[in-house]
């Protein structure tokens, strides 16, 4: 999979100490490979930065980016995690994905780092 945009950071203000930053995306969209059809979802995401945050703008305009793609959930999730690792490198991430309902069946996806 094409990886997308890096997201953008900004020195960590507490480098020397371990803290969570706590990410909530409520309108994430990408269109089902197999259909063609949108998905809705809600993206989570967990971190503690190291030396690097995500900047939240630069992190808006990579989600916009799924909008138009066909991607599988578990391939989002994954491909989600493994950009914003290389982008901030933390010290540890989980990523998680809650779906809107599709067919009477919900599926959540969670991929963490290390």
């Amino acid at each position: 999979m094409a990886r997308r945009q890096t997201v953008e950071t900004f020195p960590n203000p507490s480098p020397r100490r371990e803290y969570v930053i706590e990410i909530e995306v409520p309108e994430y969209t990408a269109l089902c490979p197999k259909t063609g059809q949108p998905d809705f979802g809600t993206i989570r995401i967990s971190y503690a930065p190291a030396k690097a945050c995500l900047e939240l703008k630069s992190l808006k305009l990579y989600f916009h980016g799924y909008r138009n793609r066909g991607v599988f959930y578990e391939a989002a999730v994954n491909g989600i995690l493994d950009d914003l690792v290389a982008s901030c490198r933390p010290r540890w991430m989980e990523v998680s994905g809650e779906f809107t309902p599709r067919g009477g069946i919900s599926t959540t996806v969670t991929a963490r780092h290390p």
